[in-house]
C-alpha cells in the first residue's frame, strides 16, 4: 500500500481526496493494489484524470458504488 501512495502522491494534479479515495477503492480487493500500481508504474505523465478514469472501466467498479449498496438494503 506504501508504494501506491507514493505513486499516488507523486502526480502532479494530485488532492487529498483523490488519494484517498483511490486508496479506499484499492483496500476493496488486494488485486485492486496490484492492478493500479501495474498502470500507474513507469509513467510520469499520469493525471489524477487518467487514474479515475482507468479505476472507473475496472469490471467490478460499479459493485462499490452507494447505489449498489442501497437497492441491496431493501
Amino acid at each position: 500500500m506504501k508504494e501506491l501512495i507514493k505513486l499516488l502522491s507523486n502526480i502532479s494534479d494530485a488532492y487529498d481526496d483523490f488519494i484517498f479515495g483511490t486508496i479506499n477503492y484499492a483496500k476493496k480487493d488486494p488485486s485492486h493494489i496490484e492492478i493500479l500500481k501495474d498502470y500507474m508504474s513507469g509513467k510520469s505523465d499520469l493525471t489524477s484524470s487518467d487514474v479515475i478514469a482507468f479505476i472507473m472501466k475496472q469490471p467490478d467498479f460499479h459493485n462499490y458504488s452507494a447505489t449498489n449498496k442501497m437497492q441491496s438494503a431493501g
